[in-house]
């Protein structure tokens, strides 16, 4: 009898350890045709000249039905009844509900951004609390590459809830510096000693011109802003190029240091 027993229990090990062999075989040859139809599709939506922004929040789209089609597959190839699997991902629905119920918020958030297009991927925006370019718009999230090279995820909602500032949208941005001045400079001579060295930085546009002026007074010493234009792709390198000019520039015209020291106010008693 115990030889029938540990015969028939090998038979079922046997059965077991073949289907989850063959599961596991469906999951990789499933993940695979997951990624050459995800391939083909973005291939295909690129050759239409469609914008790279939808093409990638689509085929983000596509890539989780076909997982979920996928595991109800395997679920099915291992005898796992219809209604259990809908009775499971019910519960692990609930589940996730229940966690995070801001799911559904930032699943509404990437379709409004990826329509209403505040951004689009390769622009370098500030949202959520994140500066740094966006290499995608996901179902859930958007991730960014900040300017220090780390890749970061947002949530869609936070980003669609708060402010967003888009430094690739116009097609010049302004560096805005501050310089002080003795007060024995005259700020006349200084301004125009900038704006002529200004010209010759590369990448500073002629138009709109640069403007340099008095901003201020700090203990009686002036201080200019001085403030050029420049292509978005230029903007780090003129704003390095234009604080070294200024000490270059100073330094040759031999300007006193303006007034020290300048402390900060006592607090209040």
């Amino acid at each position: 009898m115990d030889h029938f027993i540990v015969k028939d229990l090998m038979a079922q090990g046997v059965d077991v350890g073949i289907k989850v062999l063959g599961a596991i075989i469906v999951w990789i040859v499933g993940s695979w045709l997951i990624r050459f139809t995800n391939n083909m599709l973005t291939r295909s939506l690129a050759d239409k000249k469609i914008d790279e922004t939808l093409v990638k929040y689509s085929v983000s789209g596509l890539n989780i039905l076909l997982k979920l089609i996928l595991i109800v597959a395997i679920f099915s190839y291992l005898g796992v009844q219809t209604t259990t699997i809908a009775g499971l991902l019910a519960g692990v629905g609930l589940a996730i509900g229940a966690m995070w119920g801001g799911m559904m918020a930032n699943l509404a958030a990437g379709a409004f951004l990826v329509f209403l297009k505040p951004f689009k991927v390769g622009d370098f925006i500030s949202a959520g609390d994140v500066t740094g370019t966006v290499t995608e718009i996901g179902l859930f999230s958007t991730t960014l590459n900040s300017p220090d090279n780390v890749r970061t995820f947002v949530g869609n909602n936070k980003i669609f809830s708060g402010n967003i500032q888009n430094f690739t949208a116009n097609p010049y941005r302004r560096v805005d510096l501050k310089v002080r001045l003795h007060h024995d400079v005259d700020p006349a001579k200084a301004i125009a000693l900038l704006k002529e060295r200004l010209a010759r930085i590369p990448h500073v546009l002629s138009e709109p011109a640069p403007d340099v002026e008095i901003l201020e007074f700090a203990m009686g010493d002036p201080v200019l802003a001085v403030r050029p234009y420049v292509r978005n792709d230029h903007y780090w390198q003129v704003y390095f190029d234009t604080n070294r000019m200024i000490r270059e520039s100073f330094g040759e015209a031999k300007f006193p240091a303006p007034s020290y020291p300048w402390w900060p106010e006592a607090p209040e008693k």
